[in-house]
């Protein structure tokens, strides 16, 4: 770094390298906690077992690896909340929610006990390892249970305060990491945040979750609407979109969120039960299986999770 250089010309970090550091500040965070509260353990299932070896040599007992076995990391993580630890447990996404779901519906569900659970590879992140490591259906699988506290977090500022937030608690949270983000952190509220607001005849509302903000905004940049952002999706913000549509000049609502297209049109519907409206949701294809690997750029644009795809969808929507 030369002495010209200032923090009024430093810029943003990428995406990607932004996405990247999701996992890092996981990891830091938690490792924190560790030192700070006794509560606190990791189960692992050989994944990211390298960025707890620290941890694990300072806390005996406190970072478990089971190696590839799912369903045992989360019977683990139920009997250790059972004696009143606070498990963190942490895989691939179809590795920590799809196969174990059983496991989670009972040893963590059924016993009433709490765990956060902290995934990466998402919906298409980890592309290049093929459908196994892909999972865009899991937060509409854990919808199916009670109880559930999920946070999408749209930048590592904001993976730090979900953290934060759950590790001291006794419930049950999932939070689920992005190999992308927005440039920008945001408040973790816990519901809807209005980023840029339209008129009073505005068209209606656009609810973005997590790293789909940035594009969101640029991809409805021309059009009189609200955006609104979340990076807290369970429970969601009804009574919050229920006050952006009423002042909205339309209720209409369109969503886009980074995993299966219409999670949250019920939570939407719900919201709305007492105006008219029309909704629209974007997301992962329900109705579309790529077997091509290719990248998580090509992903996006296949399922109109891109900007461009984005855009389009909304002009088609709220242009009538």
């Amino acid at each position: 770094m030369t002495a010209s250089t200032t923090a009024a010309t430093a810029r943003p970090a990428p995406p990607a390298l932004a996405g990247a550091a999701m996992r890092e500040t996981f990891a830091a965070v938690v490792a924190e906690a560790m030192e700070e509260d006794p509560r606190v353990a990791v189960v692992l299932a050989a994944i990211s077992a390298g960025m707890f070896r620290r941890p694990a040599s300072r806390h005996p007992g406190r970072v478990i690896d089971l190696g590839i076995r799912e369903q045992a990391m989360i019977g683990t993580a139920g009997g250790l909340a059972l004696t009143g630890m606070r498990p963190v447990v942490h895989s691939y996404a179809p590795f920590l929610v799809e196969r174990p779901f059983e496991q989670i519906k009972l040893d963590l569900g059924h016993q009433d006990v709490g765990a956060v659970l902290v995934s990466i590879g998402g919906s298409y992140d980890a592309s290049e390892e093929g459908r196994t490591h892909q999972a865009p259906g899991d937060v509409a699988l854990l919808d199916t249970l009670p109880g559930w506290t999920v946070h999408v977090p749209g930048h590592a500022d904001e993976v730090r305060d979900a953290l934060r937030a759950a590790l001291p608690g006794e419930d049950r949270v999932y939070v689920r990491l992005s190999g992308t983000a927005n440039r920008e952190p945001r408040p973790l509220t816990g519901g809807l945040t209005a980023v840029r607001t339209g008129s009073a005849r505005s068209a209606g509302v656009v609810v973005a979750v997590g790293p789909l903000l940035d594009r969101t905004l640029e991809a409805t940049a021309g059009l009189d609407v609200t955006v609104a952002y979340t990076a807290t999706v369970r429970p969601f913000d009804r009574a919050g979109l229920g006050a952006l549509a009423a002042a909205a000049g339309s209720a209409d609502v369109m969503l886009v969120e980074p995993y299966l297209r219409g999670t949250s049109a019920h939570e939407v519907s719900e919201a709305l039960a007492d105006r008219r409206h029309r909704q629209l949701s974007l997301g992962v294809s329900r109705d579309t299986e790529l077997r091509a690997y290719g990248t998580p750029a090509d992903h996006a644009r296949a399922h109109g999770l891109d900007t461009e795809g984005i855009a389009r969808a909304a002009r088609d929507f709220f242009l009538v």
